[in-house]
Parts: C-alpha cells; structure tokens; sequence
C-alpha cells in the first residue's frame, strides 16, 4: 500500500478516475470546479471522460506497466464504476491512495457477499438463497416461497444477468439464461416504490446524504427518478440511516449509491436493500441542477480529503434518462423550459445504451 499524501489536497492536485465512461466524464467536470486535475485511466482509445480530463491514459485493466504509469501521476485514485478488477484495484493501491476501500469493491462485485454483509450489518436485503448448480433451484425456490429472479453474483446490471422463475419447472431454462454460473435466487418483493439514497462519508468520518429519490424501471434501465420521492418521513428517514450505516461499516470514502424496494406489506419490511452502488450513481444526477454540492462534486471532496458539501436540495426535480436514440431529440429537449440536458458524448447510439440525461427542475415546495 502507497503513502497516502497528506490531505486535504490542494488545488492543482491530481484525482485519477478507473473508468472513462459517463460517470467519469461527469467526475472530471467537478474535479475541474474544484481546480484539481482528473487523470483517467481506460481501455478505450477516446472514452467520453477523455475529452473533458487533464490526462487520459489507454490501457488495459490487466496492464501492469500502464496502471503504474497511471497512478504514479496522481496523489488519489478512485473508480467511476464497481467491476474493476481486483489485481487492479491492487496495482494501483501500491502506487497511491485509493478511496474508495477494495474491500466495498469486492463486496459490491459480489451478489452473495453484498447480502450476507448486509444481514450482518444489521439491514434487511429480500429473501435469498446462494445458488451453484441447476439441482440447486427447486429446493430454494420452495424453500423462499413464491416467485424468485436468479441473479448471476457477479457482473450483472442493467437487468442483465437475470432471470424470472414462476414454478421449478423452469429452472433449467433460467439457469441457461444467466450462462450456467453462480448465482443468487432471490424471492420477488412486492413492493411499492424503488426509491436510492445518495450519501458520502469523507475521510474524517463525516457522513452527508441527499434527499431519497423514487425510482422507474423499464427493461431493467433506470428510467426516471423523482425527487421529493413521495413516500412517508419515516420510511425516507430509515433509508438514509441504513445507508450511513453502510458507509461506516465498509469505513469507506467517497459516495455510495444504495438502493431500497418499499414493500409496506411484505414480512420482514418495509424497506429491504436491493443493491449497494460504490460510486457515484444514475438515480444521483439530479443533484447537479437541485443541490448546491452534487454528488460529483461531493465525490471528489470525499476523496481529496476536503469538507464535505451541504447536500441540501434547493429545487424539486425530475430526472430522464435518455436512451438509444431519444437523444436525437436534443434540439427539442434544450428548448424546454426547466430543462437541462446532459449528453455524454457517446459517438454510437444503440439501443439499451445511455446516451444522456434531461433534469427537469422546479421551485422546492414547501414542506
């Protein structure tokens, strides 16, 4: 492990990103805010960070030579997305500091670890049963009652990776779906509302979280999230605890996205933790128009080692996804009144792809 430098860094300092995606980009626009310089690390030639980042370095996960490189220009690393190799979470560890820590990588790249962390941590993940074989199917499903999705444990987002069982008898065709591989079975909630807290702890311990928002689905895709979400004081209330609890669990650094399904009528609710995002998050993008630190900007405080922002949310808000071609609606999107869009410089639109998004925000209402 490297030397961390000390904190907190100061402007002309250098922020390396894992990952030259969306979220990086995005990453890279607040470092820039703060006059520290983001150096971004990735594979592809021209990743969309690249063209708003200090430094771009191309090189594969497994290049030793090229993540030493890398990290060795940089007084802090850090990650825009969850499945970065382990060896190279490690390569870079041994050049510099990196926040977050590997082990919320590891957990997070783990669907089994992800909820067996959370039940020690005292939170309530849906119903589940560690899956390593076809045979392994039908017990578990009788076993957890009702209708279950089979999730690969490691890799799978987006909907992808996952399979709806009704009955045994279709467990042969779902463990086909998921390619034969370990897997979680987990019991269908019936909830009423996917709602995700955004929330970060910085180096000193201190913790900061947004406003819960409400979450739509389609496809597996997030859709849209809405915020002031809708739901009860209490329930918002417990899922911004659940998530600090987090936070100071994995002692981690950085922001976290965690997502919950309510289901006020299901044994063992009403909240139950779907998932643990360690980065910054799709249902977060809201903050950039509604709060005056968003969630990039407080991602990269986080990881400087500088105070925390106030996550206050000034504005309502209501973010879109845009996906495949809706975002050759540009034109007709940047005209809207209220509305600021986002597009991530994506040079091929397909579909299921994320091309951008639009926020559309107004006065915060009382209460």
């Amino acid at each position: 492990m490297a030397e961390a430098a000390p904190l907190p860094l100061p402007p002309g300092s250098a922020v390396g990103i894992l990952g030259g995606g969306q979220l990086g980009r995005m990453l890279a626009i607040a470092a820039a805010r703060l006059g520290l310089e983001a150096h971004i690390y990735d594979p592809d030639p021209a990743p969309p960070a690249a063209a708003v980042a200090t430094r771009h370095v191309q090189g594969a996960y497994d290049d030793a030579a090229a993540l030493a490189r890398f990290a060795a220009g940089v007084q802090v690393a850090t990650f825009e997305f969850e499945s970065v190799p382990a060896a190279t979470a490690a390569a870079v560890a041994a050049h510099t500091a990196l926040r977050p820590n590997a082990r919320a990588f590891a957990i997070a790249q783990d669907r089994a670890l992800e909820k067996a962390f959370l039940e020690e941590t005292g939170l309530a993940p849906a119903p589940w049963v560690a899956i390593e074989a076809e045979a392994e199917i039908a017990p578990a499903l009788a076993r957890l009652g009702g209708a279950a999705i089979l999730k690969t444990r490691r890799l799978g987002y987006d909907g992808k990776g996952q399979a709806r069982i009704a009955g045994a008898e279709e467990a042969g065709t779902a463990w086909a779906a998921i390619g034969a591989v370990p897997a979680v079975l987990e019991r269908v909630v019936p909830f009423t509302a996917e709602l995700s807290v955004i929330a970060a702890r910085g180096v000193d311990g201190a913790v900061a979280a947004y406003d819960p928002g409400r979450n739509e689905h389609a496809d597996g895709i997030l859709r849209r999230t809405t915020i002031p979400a809708g739901l009860p004081a209490s329930v918002l209330q417990d899922a911004v605890l659940a998530a600090g609890r987090i936070l100071r669990a994995l002692d981690y650094v950085g922001v976290i996205g965690v997502e919950f399904f309510f289901a006020p009528g299901a044994s063992g609710g009403p909240l139950f933790v779907n998932e643990i995002a360690p980065r910054v998050h799709n249902t977060g993008h809201w903050t950039i128009e509604a709060c005056a630190v968003d969630q990039f900007e407080q991602h990269i405080r986080a990881v400087a080692g500088w105070p925390l922002g106030d996550g206050a949310r000034h504005a309502d808000a209501v973010m879109t996804n845009l996906i495949g071609d809706e975002a050759a609606a540009w034109a007709e999107l940047a005209a809207e009144p209220g509305a600021a869009l986002h597009l991530y410089g994506k040079a091929e639109i397909r579909p299921g792809r994320k091309m951008g998004h639009v926020t559309h925000v107004t006065p915060r209402r009382a209460g």
